[in-house]
């Protein structure tokens, strides 16, 4: 077997658009693993939200979460990699939100934090994330999410918001003034912010340092800019056809749509299974 590890992001990719694995990638999935291939999440989720969606494979496997910010296992959490954002660094950021007035988010390894300016808000941000997450998910609300800065490890922050993209642009703006940042996208409504040096092919070189698996024996799967410094690094980079033109030009292979089981597709035209 040529390929020796999978390594795909979540929503968009594995998932279908009501947020769960669709049975085709279960299986397809499962059978790669029978060949001996390993299988590894790649999600900008925190890590107890990306770990439950496998469960069904029953396997211990390194899980790359938070944007590559942090890798662990999923039966024993052995920590294998973690680069959190240093605090006086999340304090600027939450300065810029705050500034521009948008929502946000801060992630640890296992909590949520979610800003929230009125009680209409945390009710539709509570509706939002049932969709995304169960209930064993710690999600704290608050409307001063800077004490919790410094209670916690913050891995990933990020802004949002579905209507004003000018106003995205200009906290991108203000963001480019801080130094020793990371900053991508994972969708059109959202910007997000790692410690520099943290994206999801930082994270896949680490990765298969510690597995001793070549960059050119990995397939990735991806869909969005988060997911591009992964997908350039490994052997293949399988691009999904619901992703938009810009990153599907960095693809080395476009399948079909995450709703048309894509990357069940491509795992069956690369391995041959």
């Amino acid at each position: 077997m040529k390929y020796k590890l999978i390594v795909s992001d979540m929503d968009g990719t594995l998932l279908g658009d009501n947020h769960k694995i669709t049975e085709e990638n279960k299986i397809a999935l499962s059978k790669a693993l029978e060949k001996g291939v390993k299988i590894v999440p790649a999600s900008g989720r925190i890590y107890n939200s990306a770990r439950e969606h496998f469960d069904f494979l029953d396997i211990n496997t390194p899980l790359i979460a938070c944007n590559g910010a942090i890798i662990k296992e999923t039966k024993t959490n052995k920590l294998i990699y973690k680069n959190n954002i240093p605090n006086d660094i999340c304090l600027k950021i939450i300065d810029i939100f705050e500034k521009n007035e948008v929502y946000y988010q801060l992630y640890s390894e296992n909590t949520m934090m979610c800003k929230n300016l009125s009680k209409e808000d945390q009710r539709q941000t509570k509706e939002r994330l049932k969709n995304f997450f169960n209930d064993d998910i710690n999600v704290h609300f608050g409307d001063d999410l800077k004490e919790e800065v410094i209670k916690h490890k913050i891995l990933k922050i990020i802004a949002i918001d579905d209507y004003d993209m000018d106003k995205l642009k200009k906290v991108k703006e203000d963001l480019d003034q801080i130094e020793d940042i990371e900053i991508t996208s994972s969708w059109f409504n959202n910007v997000e912010i790692m410690h520099k040096g943290v994206n999801k092919g930082e994270a896949l070189k680490a990765l298969i340092n510690y597995l001793g698996i070549d960059k050119d024996e990995v397939i990735a799967f991806g869909d969005n800019y988060n997911d591009l410094p992964m997908l350039e690094l490994a052997g293949i980079g399988v691009v999904m056809g619901n992703a938009n033109d810009e990153v599907k030009e960095k693809g080395d292979y476009i399948t079909a749509k995450n709703t048309e089981d894509g990357v069940a597709k491509a795992i069956y035209k690369f391995l041959k299974i």
